[in-house]
């Protein structure tokens, strides 16, 4: 099913979720009571409580979203950071970190994980909880509509600051957030504060639209018995790396240097994670070569991002001999599978940044392959920033009919 919407300036949105396992045994009144054993956590490291947020507060943060989101503010929140053990792209275990934001409800709620943005500052990420941040806002809001929230900060970030950020890699960015999942399932389990109804829900925008569909196809081919996923809200990602790769390559785009600075940091992460270990002048023009050298992904490009590579490089992409930067490309595309979970797309039609082709190949692989329960909704002419809020109010609709 395609829907196409326009691109107007929504003033509300919503979302979000969480858990809580109780376990009793009955017994005989002339029996003594049998307490079973305290489960070991396998992932969950270390809990720390970071702000608790009345209803009022998060009321006046909601003033910012326009009068209608107020609406959609039924309780406080409580906001934990949480460490927990996963695995880093070259397999070593690492500490990883993400936010935990507990709805201060009485009745059974259901947990979101939401997947942030792509980010460049420590200080955003979600687990640090700085006030304006993606998950400060976002999070505090979502949680006062009843929803237990998961927000991974991936690795690079949080307590795995000193590791590079594996930037719009499919593996780990499953990894890492599943990861979290089964800590705050563990949280879950050894508190009180909150029941869970075991339902869990996904979504994320941009990276975080990636990392979703990531982490839901992992889910589904992995640990569907651990989890009981009921929806996935995937906005603006890109789905369809060799797509991608092969427009940035070949034809003409708007040369603004913040995008092109996210291009070139996902060929160096695709670079130093596979292995290819080749010299920055294999791919780009001396123009820029020496200075990728010393600056990485910092380096200014402000044009075509096609017309800094080198044409040497093109050529070994598009015939096929530069068989280790094609594979690593390859083994990051997502979108090419049967979904199990009802599942929703949404992009702007007109995103300058992600390509709207992502969503549109995705949606038809999905389709080909038998899916009935994936929908796509078309943003009129949004573009990547203007199209967050149809997505954002979208899915906290989408989410709602499933509960």
């Amino acid at each position: 099913m395609q829907k196409s919407i326009p691109a107007l300036s929504f003033r509300y949105l919503g979302f979000l979720l969480i858990w809580s396992l109780l376990i009793l045994n009955s017994c005989k009144e002339d029996e003594p009571k049998v307490v079973p054993p305290a489960e070991e956590n396998v992932y969950l490291k270390e809990i720390t409580a970071l702000k608790t947020l009345t209803k009022e507060q998060i009321l006046q943060q909601a003033s910012a979203f326009g009068p209608l989101a107020a609406l959609y503010v039924k309780n406080g929140v409580k906001v934990y950071k949480i460490t927990y053990k996963t695995k880093n792209t070259d397999g070593a275990e690492i500490t990883a970190s993400g936010a935990l934001i507990l709805p201060v409800a009485a009745g059974p709620v259901s947990m979101i994980s939401v997947q942030h943005g792509t980010i460049t500052d420590q200080d955003q990420a979600p687990s640090v909880f700085k006030d304006g941040s993606e998950g400060s806002s976002f999070g505090s809001l979502f949680g006062a509509m009843g929803y237990i929230i998961a927000y991974p900060d991936y690795i690079g970030y949080g307590a795995s600051k000193n590791l590079p950020h594996p930037y719009e890699h499919r593996a780990s960015l499953a990894s890492a957030s599943l990861d979290m999942l089964r800590a705050a399932k563990e949280f879950l389990r050894g508190q009180n504060e909150v029941k869970w109804d075991e339902k869990l829900y996904v979504a994320g925008y941009s990276e975080g639209g990636y990392a979703t569909m990531s982490l839901q196809r992992k889910i589904e081919e992995e640990a569907s018995s651990e989890f009981n996923l009921r929806a996935s809200s995937c906005g603006a990602g890109a789905y369809d790396k060799t797509a991608f790769m092969k427009h940035i390559i070949n034809d003409k785009t708007d040369g603004i240097a913040g995008y092109n600075s996210l291009y070139l940091w996902v060929l160096l992460t695709y670079d130093r994670i596979y292995k290819l270990n080749k010299p920055a002048s294999y791919y780009f023009t001396e123009k820029y070569a020496s200075k990728i050298a010393a600056s990485g992904q910092n380096v200014s490009i402000a044009e075509s991002f096609h017309l800094a590579l080198n044409d040497s490089f093109k050529k070994a992409l598009n015939d096929g001999t530069d068989k280790g930067f094609i594979d690593a490309i390859a083994d990051n595309d997502v979108y090419n599978f049967k979904p199990k979970t009802p599942t929703r797309l949404y992009h702007g039609t007109k995103d300058p940044l992600v390509f709207f082709f992502n969503s549109e190949n995705a949606y038809n692989a999905m389709q080909k392959l038998g899916a009935t329960n994936v929908s796509f909704v078309k943003v009129a002419d949004g573009t990547h920033s203007n199209s967050v809020l149809p997505f954002l109010v979208g899915t906290q609709a989408f989410f709602a009919e499933t509960l």
